[in-house]
């Protein structure tokens, strides 16, 4: 989806219906009580620092993933050099 940006460069707000749990929904109206603003700048808040999270969370995978792609296939040895183990040769 698309963010598209009013005047003044505010993201642009669209009204919807949502089912959230009870106890998730209690919660964040105790946020907004406490911190004297309505409850849908904490469901706001709160969605966009989840989606940021899960963005990053998909995004370390996806690194973690590339990093076994490009060293599958190395032997033990092969990973301690690379990773800048000096082996000891067998002799004294």
């Amino acid at each position: 989806m698309k963010h598209e940006r009013r005047r003044g460069g505010a993201p642009a707000k669209r009204r919807t219906t949502l089912t959230l749990p009870a106890d998730s929904l209690a919660q964040a109206e105790r946020i907004a009580r406490a911190q004297k603003v309505n409850l849908s700048t904490i469901i706001s808040e709160a969605l966009s620092d989840g989606l940021r999270m899960r963005t990053s969370a998909e995004r370390a995978e996806e690194v973690l993933s590339a990093y076994k792609r490009a060293f599958d296939g190395f032997s033990s040895e092969e990973m301690s050099l690379l990773d800048g183990v000096v082996l000891e040769s067998g002799r004294s």
